[in-house]
């Protein structure tokens, strides 16, 4: 037991050495450290996180792209005589903490409803106007964000099997998403007023 113990020590301070010189080089201005420091670090920050948020893997992957904004925003505040690791895994901390806090407070909004409920009645011609409706609005969109919302939210596929299918990186495929879906919603707003 002392020997793995001893091992993951090692590996540790290896991981450490390794981000931490990559990650320095990169405020140097070495663009391929710096590019591979954050790949290194995504890999990072998914077991971190998975640990900590398993059984949610779509926001692990939120969340790994929000710490990496995070920490290139905040770059600057790193200080050298600290290890690497410690920042990085604070700033994850607070990113999960309100990730946390955000669903805790949306849930609490939720009541349950009751399935016999008249709104869960079916109607074909509901059912149809509202295909032909979203339909309209996704063709408003570009394909950028158009195809990602079709194939992650409307066929159910993965980021990954998205970005495979549409050629665009996974990266690609979480904000055209995201500015997809703000733009529907800015549409919807406005159509509404």
């Amino acid at each position: 037991m002392a020997r793995t113990t001893a091992g993951s020590l090692v590996q540790a301070s290896e991981a450490e050495a390794n981000l931490r010189g990559l990650f320095l080089r990169g405020l140097d201005g070495d663009a391929a450290a710096y590019r591979q420091f954050l790949q290194k670090l995504s890999a990072h920050l998914r077991a971190f996180l998975g640990k900590r948020l398993f059984g949610w893997p779509d926001e692990v992957e939120d969340l790994v792209q929000e710490c990496l904004l995070a920490m290139h925003n905040q770059r600057h505040t790193y200080q050298l005589d600290q290890p690497l690791t410690a920042w990085v895994q604070a700033i994850a901390r607070y990113k999960m903490i309100d990730l946390l806090r955000a669903k805790s407070s949306r849930e609490a909004l939720h009541e349950p409803l009751d399935d016999d409920l008249a709104v869960f009645a079916e109607s074909d011609t509901d059912a149809s106007d509202a295909r032909r409706d979203l339909a309209g609005l996704l063709e408003t969109l570009p394909d950028r964000q158009r195809l990602p919302i079709e194939h992650v939210k409307l066929q159910g596929l993965s980021v990954a099997e998205t970005a495979a299918a549409t050629g665009m990186s996974e990266s690609a495929v979480k904000v055209g998403i995201h500015r997809g879906l703000k733009a529907l919603a800015a549409r919807i707003r406005s159509s509404a007023s």
